[in-house]
Formats: C-alpha cells, structure tokens, sequence
C-alpha cells in the first residue's frame, strides 16, 4: 500500500479517535480480546478490506482473515472478513473502516451492474474526476474492482479540451498547441456538443471526441461520420436506464460521473463475538 492512502487512513483515523474512546477505556479492560466479522446485510460487491486490514494493522491488532476478496459478489448474510486482537482496539477502527468498504462496496456494485448491462457491446465503463476530494485513488480502485476502466486521474496525465477552454480558445488551435506542448504517448480529447464541434475535433486531429450531453440517436450518427478515425467517448446524462441505448451507439467508451458521486453505500456492520 502506497505511503499517501496509509497516511489518509492514518489522518482518518485520528479525526474518529481523536485524544481516545472514551467509552471503551471507561467500559472494558485493556487486555480484553475480541473476534469482530464484516457481515454484508446486502447483496453486493465486496471491495475495501485491504484498507479495512490496514487500519486494523495500523492500530495493533492480532490477525485479519479475508474470506472473501474484493471483487467478489455476496449475498447478504455473508461475512467477508474477521478481525481479531483487543476489543478496544477493534472499536477504535470499526467506524473508519466500515465507512470506507460501505462506500467502496457501493462503486464496485454500480459499476459491476452496469458494466454488465454494457457487456454485449464494445463499449467501455469509465469513470470520471467527480470523487470525492482525497478518496480519489480509492473511488477508482473501486471502478477497477467492479470491472470498470479510470479516466484520468487527474490534470496532469492528459489533454481534455472542455467547453470552458472553448470559450477562450477555438478547437484547431486548442489541439495545435496540445500537440505542440506535449509527449506523443499523450492523447489529446476534445468535449463536442455539436456535430460541427465534432468535425472540427476530427479535422485538427484529435485523438479522442467526447460527445456531451447527446441523444442517443446524434450519437450513433457522429460514431458513423467519425468511423474510427478517433476513439470515441460518450458522456452526460448516462443512467442505467439508458446505458444500454447509449452503447448500441457504436461508441468506444462511456463516462459517468455517478459511478462515485452518488452511489449508494452497501449496508455491512462489524459483528463482536
């Protein structure tokens, strides 16, 4: 686990513990030991416990047994994980870890649901920057978990060539000083709202058109005037209930935000013994 998600887990541990808990020191006994299971209360994908094993690891407990991996579809009533060590220290880290496999459990039960609507066509599950600020690299992990792809993960690894920029800058020079400023392995996408955006798109070159906020009906039409000349991404207003329209359109990805913005915590509770 890399040094910036174990200093997030570190930081979000202390906001919950604060200078203690005080309810457990006042209640229970330093050398007391206890069992606690992960019991999902809903079907759903399981996603998270190597965060959950290193918040408990970070706060000295005894054993973490995963019996059964992230990626892994349960029905409800499944214990996924037993932690083991002081009670108190399982206290401590209970809160932490389960708002986070809750949420992460949540994305990859989305995304699996939609990725396998989308199954059929060649069109690809992405997500987007819309996460949560500092959960990013988690929220994507739990895309990949759920069988779904990342879009950038962030500013600095590629070219996106938004409506905001096109208010400043027409497409053609947009795309001529990307290609100008930056290596060859980057792509360079352009956002198009209108067919004439997308043919501008195409005609300066660039390596993937984003058609936003299109009826699906215009989006099959742009995929066939484009005809592999660009990747081709859809994006705005997908939903589960019209994804499967959107990937019979022929495109090559499809983009949604709600994979982490909005996404449904799956119901799981740590169990004492």
């Amino acid at each position: 686990m890399n040094w910036q998600i174990r200093d997030f887990l570190k930081a979000a541990l202390a906001e919950d513990i604060g200078r203690g808990d005080v309810t457990s020191e006042i209640l229970l006994p330093r050398d007391l030991k206890a069992k606690a299971s992960f019991l999902f209360k809903e079907e759903g994908i399981v996603c998270g416990l190597p965060y959950a094993q290193e918040i408990f690891s970070l706060l000295g407990a005894d054993d973490f047994e995963v019996l059964h991996s992230d990626g892994v579809q349960v029905p409800a009533g499944t214990v996924a994980a037993v932690v083991s060590g002081p009670a108190r220290t399982l206290l401590a880290g209970e809160r932490v870890a389960l708002n986070i496999m809750q949420h992460l459990s949540g994305i990859a039960t989305r995304t699996r649901r939609w990725a396998e609507l989308i199954a059929p066509y060649k069109a690809k599950l992405t997500d987007t920057r819309k996460t949560t600020p500092l959960l990013r690299n988690l929220e994507k992990y739990a895309v990949r978990v759920g069988g779904g792809k990342n879009h950038r993960f962030g500013l600095d690894d590629a070219v996106l060539i938004k409506d905001n920029h096109l208010t400043l800058v027409d497409i053609k020079t947009a795309v001529a000083k990307a290609r100008a400023a930056i290596p060859h392995t980057m792509k360079i996408e352009v956002e198009a709202e209108t067919p004439a955006q997308v043919a501008e798109a195409l005609e300066a070159g660039a390596d993937i058109i984003m058609l936003d906020n299109m009826a699906p009906e215009e989006m099959a039409k742009m995929v066939e005037f484009i005809a592999g000349r660009a990747i081709v991404e859809a994006s705005g207003g997908i939903t589960e209930k019209n994804i499967v329209e959107v990937a019979k359109t022929g495109v090559d990805y499809i983009s949604v935000g709600s994979l982490t913005h909005s996404v449904k915590a799956i119901d799981i509770s740590l169990n004492f013994q």
